[in-house]
């Protein structure tokens, strides 16, 4: 019995190591503890591809925090030149406002807000395509705003107020919109030369 056991252990054995053969010389990995050869006796490549990876991040160029950079740029410069002119646009008037500042980006429902605490946010960019808005835009919207300090509501007087702050900054080419392109001159009619009257003939001549 003992004999027959010992001889059943060794069957196996064979069986097995010809199995780890084939299993070898068809190119499949022999499991060990459910890893893979491959797992085993790779740690280096692998450590050498994290590795790689690493230094091609750091330096590749992060395209978002560019963006944003630029974005924060062009915000400034607007929101800078708009206090400029709110000052002269408000001295003028004798306007009193708390702060002017670039309103959220997402809040694309309206183009600028007036607060009751003389708080002023514009919209800075383009609701569909995000780029910047026109800087005549930009100041149709602040002098909207600035009238609001005035007449907080849409009303007959506001609205006059609003169309003279706009006078007034465009006198001051403040306020420049592109003009629209003016109606061709309609040309002058050409006299026709008058012709030589002509005699009829009612009868042929003889």
């Amino acid at each position: 019995l003992a004999i027959a056991r010992l001889e059943d252990v060794e069957r196996r054995d064979r069986t097995r190591k010809e199995n780890d053969v084939g299993e070898r010389k068809e190119g499949h990995p022999t499991r060990r503890h459910g890893a893979s050869l491959l797992d085993l006796t790779r740690p280096a490549d692998l450590t050498q591809s994290a590795e790689s990876t690493q230094l091609a991040d750091l330096t590749r160029p992060a395209p978002a925090e560019m963006l944003r950079s630029v974005d924060r740029k062009t915000r400034d410069e607007l929101m800078a030149q708009l206090n400029r002119d709110a000052i002269v646009i408000a001295s003028h008037f004798g306007l009193r406002y708390r702060a002017i500042e670039a309103e959220r980006a997402n809040v694309k429902s309206r183009y600028g807000i007036c607060y009751s605490d003389g708080t002023i946010k514009i919209r800075l960019r383009h609701a569909t395509t995000g780029k910047p808005l026109k800087y005549s835009s930009l100041v149709a919207t602040l002098c909207h705003e600035l009238a609001h300090l005035r007449y907080f509501n849409h009303g007959p007087r506001f609205r006059e107020f609003n169309r003279v702050v706009l006078e007034f900054a465009r006198e001051r080419r403040i306020y420049r919109p592109r003009s629209a392109p003016q109606p061709p001159e309609p040309r002058a009619a050409v006299p026709l030369k008058p012709r030589a009257p002509r005699q009829l003939t009612l009868f042929p001549l003889a």
